[in-house]
């Protein structure tokens, strides 16, 4: 007899937007959970302005591009589809495949898929009068672009999207949540931290979170929740979604025994 997952009718918040809730609701659903989707943030190109195309004109100039997330890698594009690219380094798996998609690839990948440790690596190759171009969200930390010019490299950070949370989620999330019908919360980033709990401090909801299991993806994001007093019962080494939904699963079977 086939033992059940221990994901089995418990309620998995989904908090990523609409184009990647589907991957992380498809593990959900293969471990036997039951994914929730209410997209914590959501993204927008920004307009067009003197900055930008600035960079744009100029990319030939620059040595090396960062990009940081698929995310920065499809809004890039969707500004300049059809240009040739200096070399490119990138942080995470997802960004690389974004990469592969466009037939670009990716000639820098840190071991681990955080700043830290990209800043880290990638310190040997900087030297003094490197120029690189960092495209990023408005949220985004400057811990690269600071950490790279203390080495000397020229950086150009260049915001090319906003991060925001669609307002129809505010109330699909305060509804869930008081009437505790989530049972594990997992978090993808900062930002999904951030505007969570400003619906659970504007609802006053903070109570209901009581017995929810939390799990989330990076040191930054646990950092963040550690911040707002929250448990962390899951944080996996490798940062992708698919190790922290078996890290929940590895969290929840030691409890039960």
């Amino acid at each position: 007899m086939i033992e059940p997952s221990p994901l089995l009718e418990k309620r998995v918040l989904v908090p990523r937007g609409e184009n990647q809730a589907k991957p992380f609701s498809q593990l959900v659903e293969n471990y036997g959970g039951i994914p929730v989707e209410i997209p914590l943030i959501a993204f927008r190109p920004i307009e067009s302005n003197q900055c930008l195309q600035a960079c744009l004109k100029d990319l030939d100039t620059y040595d090396w591009i960062i990009f940081t997330s698929n995310v920065t890698v499809e809004t890039f594009f969707s500004f300049l589809p059809n240009r040739r690219l200096p070399k490119i380094a990138v942080i995470g798996k997802k960004t690389a495949e974004g990469l592969d998609a466009k037939g670009l690839t990716a000639e820098f990948v840190p071991s681990a898929f955080v700043a830290e440790t990209f800043v880290e690596e990638f310190l040997p190759i900087v030297h003094p009068g490197l120029r690189v171009l960092i495209p990023k969200g408005n949220l985004a930390r400057d811990y690269i672009a600071a950490s790279l010019r203390n080495a000397g490299a020229i950086v150009d950070e260049v915001v090319i999207y906003e991060t925001f949370m669609p307002k129809e989620n505010r109330m699909k999330l305060a509804s869930m949540l008081a009437e505790k019908q989530l049972d594990i919360l997992l978090f993808t980033s900062p930002s999904t931290v951030d505007n969570f709990m400003s619906v659970v401090n504007d609802f006053e909801l903070r109570e209901k979170l009581t017995g929810c299991l939390i799990g989330c993806i990076g040191p930054v994001t646990e950092q963040k929740l550690l911040s707002y007093g929250l448990p962390v019962h899951v944080s996996p080494e490798e940062y992708t979604v698919k190790e922290m939904i078996k890290s929940t699963i590895a969290y929840i079977e030691r409890e039960e025994l």
